[in-house]
């Protein structure tokens, strides 16, 4: 069985740089710290990262609070991190900061209704 190319710091580094804008390198992990509305949206959030990451047989860790959670992500197998983890974070990114309201069609979007709302945007990309 071939390994799976690991990739170095400098390298994780650059492309977090240039396509995950907001996920870091530490400690061996490519990490993202999610900010929600509170518990439920702290919920949400876990239970949509549990089903990509099911998804696509490819497993972080988490660790949760009341108005956040983070996500890490490394290839325990590889021992470092791989495109696995980089495609795995691309796609948690793309669904949890999924905006419809923002795009074009008839889907509106979370109001901005603090009863509502369920997680904080980056809205810096």
């Amino acid at each position: 069985m071939n390994k799976e190319k690991t990739y170095s710091e400098k390298e994780i580094n650059d492309y977090l740089k240039e396509h995950l804008s907001h996920w870091y390198f530490e400690n061996g992990w490519i990490r993202r710290k999610y900010k929600t509305s509170g518990w439920k949206g702290t919920l949400m959030v876990i239970s949509t990262i549990g089903h990509l990451a099911e998804a696509a047989w490819h497993h972080p860790d988490i660790s949760a609070s009341y108005a956040f959670v983070i996500v890490k992500l490394q290839n325990h197998a590889a021992r470092g991190i791989t495109d696995k983890d980089f495609l795995l974070a691309k796609k948690i990114e793309s669904v949890i900061h999924w905006q419809p309201g923002t795009e074009e069609g008839t889907l509106e979007g979370t109001p901005e209704d603090p009863r509502f709302k369920y997680i904080k945007y980056d809205n810096s990309e």
